[in-house]
């Protein structure tokens, strides 16, 4: 089969956004597909989603694909123009839950024919409760458990102290680096002399990723609502084997379910304002102090063996093939 991926979220200079998307289309094309990609860069500005359109509609004409897979609401604006070649979209997070990209993804997702959501609370946002489900996947050959005393060592850090992991760019808002430091100094409070990595810096290598979830005794997942679907470093982090404390987005409450030690955080009702945000932070300093106390791995690379990216891509590949039969 002959795919065009058509997404807003893709790595540029480095970075990692998107990277789950570029290893999804990896595992698709290890499983013998023809994948090819059409970026709406972030970097070009707006402007580029009607410049996109152009695009995808001459590599439509030109290409011969079986099937366009769009990832991200706001990207199915740009194949509008995809004429009849079936069309899926994956639906990640703020797609569906920030209202303003809601309208304009129900405004660019009219000729879908298979929508696939990251997590079932997606697809009751979208009101689609019996939606098709098909959460992001995790590279089990790079996310291979490594010993914690190596880790450190490599990246230079007290092989005694505890160690927090900051899960994200510090300069993502929605990713509560506030929150995390908060938690950080309650900690430090409790006499837990815990030290901060951040697991996303500029110019890293992927490969050094799997490094810090082996150095660190916890994953503290901050994140504010409404902007997650499936976060992939909570995914991560239990295939390597590290606790997480988390706050209740996404769907990390079905991902981490069955794995200890783990924590899922509720947010405190009337959310935003200065109380319930004292209230998060005592929350989640709660378990994390009890998991920093007495380290030890998780049992989630054997529970989250589904989530492996072979498995993934086969179910993507099956819904490639429906809709082209259909």
């Amino acid at each position: 089969m002959k795919i065009l991926v058509v997404t807003n979220l893709w790595p540029e200079n480095g970075g990692y956004r998107g990277i789950f998307v570029r290893e999804q289309v990896d595992a698709l094309r290890a499983l013998g597909l023809t994948v090819d990609v059409e970026v709406v860069a972030q970097s070009r500005g707006r402007a580029d989603y009607l410049l996109a359109a152009g695009r995808v509609r001459r590599r439509v004409r030109d290409g011969g694909y079986d099937v366009v897979h769009i990832h991200y609401g706001l990207a199915a604006l740009a194949a509008r123009l995809a004429g009849t070649v079936p069309q899926v979209l994956t639906l990640h997070g703020s797609d569906v839950q920030v209202p303003w990209q809601a309208r304009f993804t129900r405004l660019g997702a009219g000729r879908v024919a298979q929508r696939i959501y990251v997590s079932q609370r997606l697809a009751d946002a979208a009101g689609e409760p019996d939606g098709l489900v098909i959460p992001g996947a995790v590279d089990f050959g790079l996310f291979t458990p490594i010993d914690r005393a190596a880790a450190r060592e490599r990246l230079g850090l007290d092989p005694d102290r505890p160690v927090a992991l900051f899960g994200a760019n510090p300069a993502q808002v929605a990713k509560r680096y506030d929150v995390f430091q908060r938690v950080l100094d309650r900690l430090r409070e409790r006499g837990l002399p815990v030290a901060e990595l951040v697991l996303a810096e500029p110019g890293q290598a992927r490969a050094d990723v799997p490094l810090k979830f082996a150095a660190a005794d916890v994953l503290l997942f901050t994140s504010r609502q409404g902007h997650e679907g499936s976060p992939t470093v909570v995914k991560e982090a239990t295939v390597m084997g590290l606790p997480v404390v988390t706050t209740d987005v996404g769907d990390v409450a079905d991902i981490l379910g069955p794995i200890r030690p783990s924590a899922v955080v509720p947010f405190p009702p009337g959310w935003g304002t200065e109380e319930s945000v004292e209230h998060l932070v005592e929350a989640l300093t709660e378990p994390a102090a009890r998991i920093l106390r007495d380290p030890v791995r998780s049992d989630g690379r054997d529970h989250n063996a589904w989530l492996a990216a072979d498995r993934i891509a086969e179910r993507i590949a099956d819904v490639y093939r429906r809709v082209a039969a259909s």
